[in-house]
């Protein structure tokens, strides 16, 4: 799955360059965020000090700061449409690599159950749950990176929480807190999935091969044969959905409250009217950045889970590569 792509002379010039250049246009993205941040910052004050007092402002400052961020968006949405067109490629050269070492070794594995399903399916599956997996987790640091001296900054305003009173730079505290509690709680809740989903792909592959077989040989396939598999199937499905079920209960309510934390935590200082709009949009939009960094594992842990069953069945099948 990696010695393939990351070590061979034929892929070095995609997998490292290309890899270095995928990190610093995610960067660049990143930094793009930044600037429209700082944006929501002096667009939303001016809107304040418009709304305190007619005619404070004229029409070409108003118009001069949403030509600033139609600046920035549309070089945002340029670099985001070029990288995004680079990781697709990147990808499927892996899945390439991946493709062309299977390949050269059918004849030790065409035995295996399987065998062409892994080749063509697995490879396929990781080449596309690696690109949105990896690619989020990039974004991920490097917007942490980015945006919690913001939010520590910006914090500096917000000197009291609810209920617990006086913290420095509490903001901060509050997203690592609740992001870690929920990453904490959506494994425990999903532990079991993982193991379903390999069961799950083990029970589709007996039930396609047996079609498979079917087309050749009218012995095989037989109508009470694929009743059996097909049940196999079923039965695990719907453990899956089961399962899936609470947990997503758990997962969207732990998403939908978390709107509401960073207001709850500026309550006092929003009271107090202790900053302003403008300031107050850039707490905000830095928190959910922060935040949503730190909950990558959240908001990933259904492909994670669905990766986890693709790494360990070519992980098996590599192994029996090796073996014959």
């Amino acid at each position: 799955m990696f010695r393939s792509f990351f070590m061979t002379r034929r892929w070095l010039p995609w997998s490292v360059p290309g890899g270095a250049l995928i990190l610093f246009s995610t960067w660049y993205k990143v930094e793009l965020d930044v600037k429209i941040n700082e944006w929501f910052g002096t667009f939303y004050n001016l809107i304040q000090k418009a709304l305190s007092a007619p005619n404070t402002i004229s029409m070409d400052e108003y118009m001069a700061q949403l030509a600033t961020f139609g600046w920035i968006a549309g070089l945002y949405v340029m670099i985001a449409v070029m990288t995004d067109f680079l990781i697709k490629h990147y990808v499927f050269r892996w899945r390439h690599a991946m493709n062309d070492y299977y390949a050269a070794h059918w004849d030790k594995v065409r035995s295996i159950e399987g065998a062409s399903q892994r080749i063509q399916e697995d490879t396929m599956r990781f080449a596309r749950l690696v690109e949105g997996l990896g690619v989020s987790f990039m974004r991920s640091v490097m917007t942490l990176f980015a945006f919690l001296p913001i939010l520590w900054t910006l914090s500096a305003n917000v000197t009291e929480l609810p209920w617990v009173g006086h913290v420095s730079h509490a903001l901060v505290y509050v997203a690592i807190l609740f992001a870690l509690a929920g990453t904490v709680a959506l494994a425990l809740v999903g532990v079991k999935l993982p193991g379903l989903e390999y069961q799950n792909q083990r029970v589709e592959a007996a039930y396609r091969k047996e079609l498979v077989y079917g087309e050749d040989d009218s012995e095989r396939a037989r109508a009470d044969h694929l009743h059996v598999l097909f049940m196999d199937v079923r039965k695990n499905y719907f453990r899956l959905f089961f399962h899936y079920m609470y947990f997503d209960v758990a997962k969207w309510s732990y998403l939908q409250f978390g709107v509401l934390v960073p207001y709850i935590a500026l309550g006092p200082t929003l009271v107090a009217g202790a900053v302003t709009l403008g300031v107050m949009q850039q707490i905000v939009r830095a928190f959910g950045r922060v935040e949503g960094s730190f909950q990558y594992l959240v908001n990933s842990w259904t492909t994670i889970v669905e990766l986890i069953s693709v790494f360990k069945r070519l992980r098996a099948f590599e192994r029996q590569i090796r073996a014959v």
